[in-house]
């Protein structure tokens, strides 16, 4: 059967998308659907007029954005993958010119050149995508909460010399009530992740291994997709931008061996935190710590380090299906 592959560049409230046939020969463009159901539907239905294809559906992972999209596709049981962006941008080598049009064309032609990789994309199941949205919401409430407190701190110093008594109280009122907010928006997650046995099974397997609280089990489960969706702890690291790389070529370069800029910054930075706690309460991993540090290795080095063995504990115990033992009493 003939392949159509299909590309779609996805905005707020239309997209775009453009037909190429496994040849790359054009088979329609520059067609503009609203991001609604009703423009989904009549996309769906256009689709009918090329039954004689096998059809792949190619777009870029736009977030909130391609939510639709992925729910309508799901339920029609299209094929469609979600491609990061920049993956497609590097591949294409230099370029002029940039709208819409040329974008749907280019995922569409990157989808042909590159149909050997290409993973149909399935939609995480409810659960899951609630989980990532309150955790989004709760991330929002403790950065405005950071930035609260650090006005409070600035406005106490000021109080000394100029009366803002007022300005506190409002300031001291906000933190309490976003506090509040955290709070609610934790105990949400919890009881979302106690509804669903499978997340639940998981979550307490991972939460026994020393240094990985609540919102760092339940970010893991939501980036691995409860752990189907990486399999190895070597890949998740890297994805966590945890994994050295070196940074060297003939005898001219010699960079330092250091972690991606491509990482997931937010997760990192909640890793780092369960390394930091699990240097004070895991004796094997506050040794290797202390003998690496007194070896000269710099501090972060090692603290990264040591999130990466924190991984490969929580994919251990999720793979061997068997809470983490400690070895070092």
């Amino acid at each position: 059967m003939k392949k159509l592959f299909i590309g779609i560049d996805v905005s707020k409230d239309v997209f775009d998308f453009c037909l190429l046939d496994q040849e790359h020969k054009v088979i329609s463009s520059k067609n503009v659907e609203e991001n609604t159901s009703t423009g989904i539907n009549n996309f769906c239905d256009l689709l009918q007029n090329y039954e004689e294809y096998s059809i792949w559906i190619c777009m870029e992972h736009t977030g909130r954005y391609g939510s639709l999209l992925c729910s309508e596709f799901s339920k029609r049981n299209l094929t469609y993958s979600l491609l990061n962006p920049l993956e497609i941008k590097y591949s294409i080598g230099l370029t002029r010119g940039k709208n819409d049009a040329i974008d749907a064309y280019r995922i569409a032609s990157y989808a042909v050149t590159n149909a050997h990789k290409l993973k149909p994309f399935n939609l995480p199941v409810e659960s899951l995508q609630k989980l990532k949205v309150i955790i989004s919401v709760r991330d929002a409430f403790v950065k405005i909460s950071v930035q609260l407190k650090n006005q409070l701190k600035s406005l106490e110093v000021l109080h000394k010399s100029l009366s803002v008594k007022e300005e506190i109280k409002m300031i001291k009122a906000a933190i309490k009530r976003h506090e509040k907010d955290i709070l609610k928006a934790e105990m949400q997650m919890i009881e979302i992740v106690e509804s669903n046995q499978e997340l639940l099974e998981n979550y307490t397997k991972i939460s026994t291994v020393i240094g990985v609280g609540k919102i760092t089990a339940i970010k893991c489960i939501v980036e691995t997709e409860n752990f189907s969706k990486f399999k190895d702890g070597r890949k998740f690291s890297c994805h966590c931008g945890l994994a050295p790389f070196e940074n060297r070529s003939g005898s001219s370069i010699r960079g330092k061996t250091k972690t991606s800029k491509l990482r997931n910054k937010e997760l990192k930075a909640v890793l780092f935190k369960a390394a930091s706690s699990a240097i004070q309460h895991d004796k094997q991993l506050k040794g290797y710590y202390n003998r690496k540090v007194n070896e000269g290795k710099h501090k972060l080095s090692v603290l990264n380090a040591v999130a990466n063995k924190i991984v490969l504990r929580i994919f251990a115990v999720v793979n061997r299906n068997e809470p983490f033992i400690k070895l070092c009493a």
